[in-house]
């Protein structure tokens, strides 16, 4: 759309400027709401807060805004695709490749995974009997410096300069002789941004799982949750930094003129090694503390104790080990050689066995158990055979002749739904039902949420199975078109259909969010008659959840309390020294100066890049100086 303005004349896209409309109307309508309702000194307690349970909410609140985005981008998606040759708006071309870029981009870095850290953050400190994460104040960087990156992805589209070289940014694509806009140096910034916050957040959970869990508490006594997060955690702290030199890397092939990626010296065959040595483990980041939710979720509503959970310890850790050696089967097509692909093939086929088993043990777990048909339940129902279809799509993907066939095409883009958003989304969905009584001390309301699942899973599967068929008749994926004769024009169509139907479920579950708030249902302790020490604390978790700390004598001490010792768990004679919380401007202004930092590396102006700089190590000076021991300290002589 072109408009004039002092005999000058501007250029903005009309979806751009239909977005910034309707962020300047809802800005508008959440600042009056806000200061009608009185509630900027609460978000104030959150913005400056460094206690975990408020800093999980934090991470939960903006994936969920970011999944909003992400899904109507789907749906944009979705609805040029629904017919042959279609024109539909302005998604062709280059845009529709900024749609399917930004869509994947946000959809695994800035909802799959805050979704799942801010889970961790609400829950595995309660269950292991941690009065807070080990250090609070990191916590707080953590989160702020994600949000930081995601805002630099996002703000991308407002700058008409959208990333649109994928989710996967390959080389050459990416490099700066063919997409030479700004678009996917907000992809390297945004993303280098947020993954030191990722990384930090690892450090601050193996600290806080290795060093604070409470007395008694053995590694093998912990809920699986907790040690789907430990695993996870490690595969970050090796997997992330492998990311991070890959963005280094193009980062300085794009802005100074290096050749890491193409010319004589240089291969693009580099960036895929490197993006893949990340990216496969990336999935199984974001998969495995699915499988620890659900692991409680299952053995809470069967009433039975997690079948096999020694099994099941064993099985994630060999997933996790595994995610590290199959980084070549994205890469069957590039030409490294039969003896290299049947090396990874074979490797990929060895994760359905430690997969398999742990969909085995959910299977006996829920045997002649006294199952309750409760929302976290049917989410986790939902999940096992969605994933399980997952699971067999990606063995045939694995075969290295057949991938020549499937690779990037249509079902490529199934299997790969089937896993992330079977495993990894249910999976947040049914911990949030489930941990929201700690989070606010209300329940969601069940009627909506059984809405919500229902929509959200038939049209799940309206959307993507589909896509198979697709794939097999010989559809691309990432092509914004089709013709007639293609005869794929009808599972476009009903995957558009499927696509609607998420989308209303997910509204049912933003109405729920509402209709609980408004008309609250406040639970006690434990509502769900739960087995693990998060339900032996008020809810919503105060401050210093375990006063006095409890003893933990087995894997499930809160349900044997309850059946042995009237609810009374045992007490500790001593326990390790709380983590010292705060409140702080200083994450959300280190945050804010790591943006300009970046923006100004992405715009080229040296002058903002030596006064940024100069701020950002000026925190590193001011924390380094600031001890909040001392603080205490003095308070306690006071006393």
């Amino acid at each position: 759309m072109t408009f004039y303005l002092f005999d000058r004349s501007f250029y903005i896209a009309s979806d751009v400027l239909l977005a910034y409309i309707t962020v300047i109307l809802s800005g508008a309508a959440i600042f009056y709401l806000i200061t009608k309702a009185d509630k900027w000194p609460t978000i104030k307690k959150y913005v400056t807060t460094t206690h975990h349970r408020k800093i999980g909410v934090l991470y939960l609140l903006s994936a969920t805004l970011f999944f909003i985005r992400a899904g109507i981008e789907a749906l944009i998606i979705r609805v040029q695709l629904a017919v042959p040759e279609n024109d539909w708006w302005v998604f062709q071309g280059d845009k529709f490749n900024e749609a399917f870029t930004t869509h994947g981009t946000i959809m695994i870095f800035f909802v799959a995974m805050p979704l799942l850290i801010g889970l961790m953050n609400v829950a595995v400190p309660l269950q292991i009997g941690a009065r807070d994460m080990a250090f609070p104040y990191m916590n707080a960087v953590s989160f702020w410096l994600f949000l930081a990156g995601a805002i630099l992805v996002n703000m991308s589209f407002f700058m008409t300069a959208s990333p649109n070289a994928g989710w996967t940014a390959y080389a050459p694509l990416s490099i700066s002789t063919y997409t030479p806009e700004a678009g996917n140096d907000y992809y390297v910034f945004g993303l280098q941004v947020s993954g030191i916050g990722t990384i930090l957040a690892a450090i601050n959970m193996i600290v806080t799982i290795v060093r604070h869990r409470a007395p008694g508490m053995k590694l093998t006594r912990m809920p699986l949750f907790p040690w789907s997060t430990l695993i996870t955690s490690f595969l970050i702290l090796i997997a992330f930094p492998v990311l991070t030199i890959a963005l280094y890397i193009l980062m300085f092939d794009r802005m100074f003129g290096t050749q890491f990626f193409t010319g004589e010296a240089g291969s693009p065959i580099y960036w895929q090694h490197l993006f893949w040595i990340f990216g496969h483990p990336e999935v199984y980041i974001i998969i495995l503390p699915a499988f620890g939710i659900f692991s409680d979720i299952i053995s809470t509503f069967s009433k039975k104790r997690v079948f096999g959970y020694t099994s099941m310890v064993i099985a994630i850790t060999i997933i996790g080990l595994l995610g590290f050696m199959v980084w070549v089967h994205h890469m069957f097509t590039v030409g490294l050689g039969p003896l290299v692909n049947t090396v990874f093939a074979i490797t990929t086929m060895l994760i359905a066995v430690p997969t398999g088993i742990k969909i085995f043990n959910w299977l006996f777990t829920m045997r002649k158990g006294l199952i309750q048909l409760t929302t976290p339940m049917l989410f986790s129902l939902g999940f096992i055979p969605t994933f399980v279809v997952g699971g067999v799509t990606g063995v045939m993907l694995s075969v290295a002749a057949a991938d020549m066939q499937y690779h990037d095409s249509y079902f490529v883009v199934a299997h790969f739904h089937y896993t992330m958003i079977g495993g990894t989304v249910l999976g947040a969905f049914a911990g949030i039902y489930y941990w929201f009584p700690k989070m606010f001390g209300i329940k969601l309301k069940e009627t909506l949420g059984k809405w919500h699942f229902w929509l959200f899973v038939i049209g799940f599967h309206i959307t993507f199975f589909p896509m198979h068929l697709a794939g097999l008749n010989g559809m691309p994926r990432r092509v914004y078109t089709y013709l007639p004769k293609d005869d794929v024009f009808i599972y476009n169509f009903v995957s558009t259909i499927g696509a609607f139907l998420m989308g209303l479920g997910t509204l049912a579950f933003i109405w729920n969010i509402y209709q609980s708030f408004k008309n609250p249902d406040y639970t006690g302790n434990d509502p769900w008659d739960g087995r693990t020490l998060e339900w032996a604390v008020p809810s919503p978790a105060p401050e210093h959840p375990f006063q006095p700390m409890p003893l933990v004598k087995t894997i499930d001490p809160l349900w044997e309390a309850k059946r042995n010792r009237g609810g009374k768990l045992p007490e500790a004679e001593s326990a390790r020294s709380a983590p010292i919380d705060v409140t702080s401007w200083q994450p959300i202004g280190l945050a804010g100066m790591m943006m300009v930092f970046s923006l100004a590396f992405i715009y080229h102006q040296t002058w903002l890049q030596i006064i940024a700089g100069i701020g950002v190590l000026s925190f590193f000076v001011i924390r380094n100086l600031t001890d909040e021991h001392v603080r205490v300290a003095r308070e306690e002589e006071n006393e």
